[in-house]
């Protein structure tokens, strides 16, 4: 009763006075009433480009490590170095550059936390929604709809709020572009980044002279400690994402992968049988059957032995503790920003309220010009007919009707999370932006609305994917959105330029987003050999959030899940978050391979000593200038350039002529006879220690000339 009252008083607490006060008293950095270029060919054109760019490289970072940054930055940066030396860009195209490029990154978060989803569901044939134009439909109605809905948000939560919502990578945003107008080197940094970033992946990806994976394991026959293996795939850009995430965060990570690896998987292998464990593999799909060889581990039936214990146990059992704890974590998440959340959308909801008052028949400022009611209304109605209306080979469905139920229920749920993720990200940034909780609130709401009308059993389970991925793709939409709205609104923008823009930048990155996904999905031979026919879902591409919500799916609507393992992460994952601990974070470091979080979190580490001689030497920095750091740029480079050298690489192999030609300038089978196998793997990881060690170097001379 206590909890109840206390909650009531929490939602009824008085909310901050009008700002409309404060809002006449600001003025942006180009005043309303300047003629200056803005939305151009050249500054559309560019942003495309760009949103392809780091469109493709958040979907290869998301599938490996389940972690995004944000594009935002990145392309303000590269957009004024471009400016200055060839587009001879205004401020303000400078804006829709970033605001056109920065709408990928958000859109192939949304779709690769979702749609893989489809590869583990109940039903096998449930993968053959996990196709081109599936998840190229997907992405824009769900880009679409999360930019239609913050059209009339945006005078309520950046304007009338503006002083009370910060949106910290919106203002952030906008002091990059400030900077770049008075004239520096920001983009250097960035730009050296990238180029340190590709070198070192070609070393890595194409020469072979750095090893991928370094590992290092006890073995089986061992009575004290068995299989226990550490491994980190040690590319450049785990480490830029380590850095900018920070050490908190990726010592928790790290944590989760310490606990599998060093801690249940040593536990397994001396208990449990071998035979037990290839026919859990089995059970799963990984085996054909337990008397054939192969699958994960290496399983051999003559011996009845693996080759790799820790990679067979963790296949057999982990994954699916990881999940269920990943699944815990997540929805714990979701409880505790549920006040957050409803008082989000009653702030939201009185704000628009305010709003709608206004007066029409005035002049209105440049600034203040968004896109007509309307568009967001036909704009709604036009989405669901074309979800109720396409073939039931690209959106599952058994009729007109129940599409026409999926389209509703995407429209109620976008419109509420929509409005809620727009608030939460103007408090606490889009970094911190519970989009899996929410995602996993409309899979169970979704769920919920089929059980009440009879849809149970593997039939309906894509259906209900089909309505999370395309909440989770408008909610991550709509945050970054926000952001870019709000440094608009700093800049001096006209907000009509830069919503259509976004509408812009939504539709040309997930023509490529959709084709990376697939492109990634491409099984290599020797995946190929073992009978595997989807790379995500592999160690190479685990997409941890994807599984997710599978998982969840097939508990709710078709009662298939190996309880006894996912209530062990379930539980795992309690006790985290009574130690104090983000059980979310951690628990994805549970369901991940050692060899991702590892890395990561040796770029936290260095982030961690740069923070530490900073304290050290009483040098205090402020977010922005954190942020406009030369070791979150360094960072941000290697993060594009690594992942973006990645991407390369796996398109390049998939054609079997380049991949054989690629086989021809390997130098590992050269460098293993030379330094031996254990010296090729110290190789790398000296690379790797050069590498921080450059980054360090970088971030110590923080200072930036603007």
């Amino acid at each position: 009763m206590n909890l109840c009252i206390t909650f009531f008083i929490y939602l009824n607490q008085p909310k901050p006075a009008d700002m409309s006060e404060k809002e006449s008293t600001f003025k942006p950095f180009v005043p309303a009433e300047t003629k200056m270029a803005e939305f151009t060919v050249k500054s559309v054109v560019t942003g495309a480009i760009f949103g392809i760019i780091f469109g493709t490289a958040t979907v290869y970072l998301a599938l490996k490590a389940g972690l995004t940054v944000s594009a935002s930055i990145p392309i303000a940066v590269m957009s004024i170095l471009l400016g200055k030396l060839f587009l001879k860009t205004t401020v303000l195209e400078n804006n829709i550059i970033q605001t056109t490029g920065s709408a990928s990154e958000s859109i192939a978060a949304g779709v690769v936390f979702t749609l893989p989803g489809f590869l583990f569901l109940s039903e096998v044939n449930s993968a053959n929604y996990f196709q081109y134009f599936t998840i190229l439909i997907l992405a824009i109605i769900g880009g679409i709809l999360g930019t239609l809905m913050m059209i009339p948000l945006r005078r309520s939560l950046i304007v009338q709020e503006h002083a009370t919502l910060p949106y910290p990578e919106g203002t952030a945003c906008a002091s990059v572009l400030k900077a770049g107008e008075k004239g520096g080197d920001l983009a250097k940094t960035a730009i050296w980044g990238v180029v340190f970033a590709m070198g070192y992946a070609a070393l890595q990806k194409i020469f072979h002279v750095i090893k991928d994976v370094p590992e290092f394991a006890t073995k089986q026959v061992n009575k004290v400690f068995p299989s226990a293996k550490i491994s980190g795939e040690i590319t450049p850009e785990y480490m830029g994402v380590g850095y900018i995430i920070g050490p908190k965060i990726t010592g928790i990570l790290v944590a989760g992968g310490v606990l599998s690896w060093f801690v249940l998987i040593p536990l397994l292998a001396s208990i449990i049988n071998p035979d037990l464990i290839a026919a859990q593999l089995a059970k799963l799909g990984y085996l054909a059957d337990i008397t054939k060889p192969g699958g994960p581990g290496g399983w051999d039936p003559v011996t009845h032995d693996f080759s790799d214990w820790s990679t067979a146990i963790y296949r057999a059992y982990i994954r699916q503790i990881g999940a269920g704890a990943v699944a815990a974590g997540g929805f714990i998440t979701l409880i505790k920003t549920i006040p957050t959340i409803i008082s989000s959308f009653k702030g939201s909801i009185k704000s628009l309220k305010k709003t709608s008052g206004i007066s029409t028949t005035e002049a209105v400022p440049r600034t203040e010009r968004d896109l007509s009611i309307k568009i967001v209304g036909f704009g709604s109605l036009f989405l669901i007919l074309i979800i109720a209306f396409l073939p039931g080979t690209l959106i599952p469905g058994s009729s007109i009707g129940s599409k026409l139920l999926l389209g509703l229920l995407v429209i109620v749920f976008g419109a509420f999370f929509v409005t809620v993720s727009s608030r939460i990200v103007g408090l606490i940034g889009s970094t911190n932006n519970p989009i899996s909780g929410m995602t996993i609130a409309t899979l169970m709401g979704t769920c919920l609305v089929f059980i009440a009308v009879k849809w149970t059993g593997y039939f309906y389970e894509p259906m209900a994917l089909v309505v999370g991925g395309m909440i989770c793709i408008a909610a991550a939409n709509a945050g970054a959105t926000s952001q870019d709205l709000k440094t608009g609104y700093l800049i001096g923008a006209t907000p009509r330029y830069q919503q259509i823009a976004l509408f812009i930048g939504v539709i040309v990155s997930s023509f490529a987003i959709g084709y990376t996904v697939k492109i990634l999905d491409t099984p290599t031979t020797q995946m190929m050999a073992q009978g595997i026919q989807h790379a995500i879902g592999t160690d190479k591409y685990p997409a941890p959030q994807g599984t997710l919500m599978a998982t969840l799916i097939r508990g709710i609507l078709s009662f298939n899940l190996d309880w006894q393992f996912v209530l062990v992460g379930v539980f795992i994952a309690v006790v985290v978050e009574l130690c104090g601990i983000r059980s979310l974070s951690f628990a994805i470091g549970l369901y991940l391979p050692l060899s991702t979080t590892l890395p990561i979190f040796l770029g936290g580490a260095v982030r961690g000593l740069v923070d530490f001689r900073n304290k050290r030497k009483g040098i205090k920095l402020s977010a922005e200038e954190e942020d406009l750091g030369k070791g979150n740029l360094f960072a941000t480079g290697l993060v594009a350039g690594g992942a973006l050298a990645g991407v390369i690489v796996a398109v390049l192999s998939v054609n079997e002529k380049v991949s054989s030609s690629l086989n021809h300038v390997n130098a590992e089978p050269g460098l293993t006879q030379w330094l031996g196998s254990e010296g090729y793997k110290w190789l790398g990881v000296a690379a790797f220690v050069i590498m921080g060690l450059v980054l360090y170097r970088i971030a110590i001379r923080n200072k930036i000339k603007v």
